[in-house]
């Protein structure tokens, strides 16, 4: 008998409707932040995903911002992104791919700029969410920024 953990195979709950993996492309140039921030929108609530507003916010302002730092600082040796939403029974997970070889460190807080404190939200969003997030190297050169959160909150 095969066995998962403590659940039998043939006892494992089938997927719900909504998880699933959704991959796509966005060039990398400004307009794509909110269309990619749209359609992300657009495909949680089409594929009917439980996911609390706040936790849902939070997670648009991480892509915006991933898409974003993408464009900023990846465009010249990635002229298009890869875009992933990865749904589990309990978890949202967001990526954006590109081929630049530099991997960005979460900045702390300088009151004296105005930008560069992008990884840093995404960062914060994510903890505070109950989720993590990380940057990985793709087997061409490239990277995967990624977050991943609960669909509810924490319990206080």
């Amino acid at each position: 008998m095969d066995v998962r953990g403590r659940i039998a195979h043939d006892q494992v709950p089938a997927p719900g409707p909504y998880e699933g993996v959704w991959r796509f492309t966005a060039a990398a140039v400004d307009a794509s932040v909110p269309q990619v921030r749209h359609g992300v929108r657009a495909l949680v609530a089409d594929i009917g995903v439980p996911i609390d507003d706040d936790i849902l916010y939070g997670l648009l302002v991480i892509v915006s911002e991933l898409v974003t730092n993408a464009v900023k600082h990846a465009a010249v040796l990635s002229p298009e992104l890869g875009v992933e939403v990865a749904v589990g029974p309990d978890w949202i997970r967001v990526a954006v791919e590109d081929q630049h070889p530099y991997r960005p460190k979460a900045l702390e807080t300088d009151h004296a700029r105005t930008g560069g404190r992008g990884l840093l939200l995404v960062k914060t969003i994510t903890t505070e969410a109950g989720g993590s997030c990380d940057v990985t190297q793709t087997p061409s050169g490239g990277k995967v920024i990624w977050a991943a959160v609960p669909l509810r909150p924490p319990a206080p």
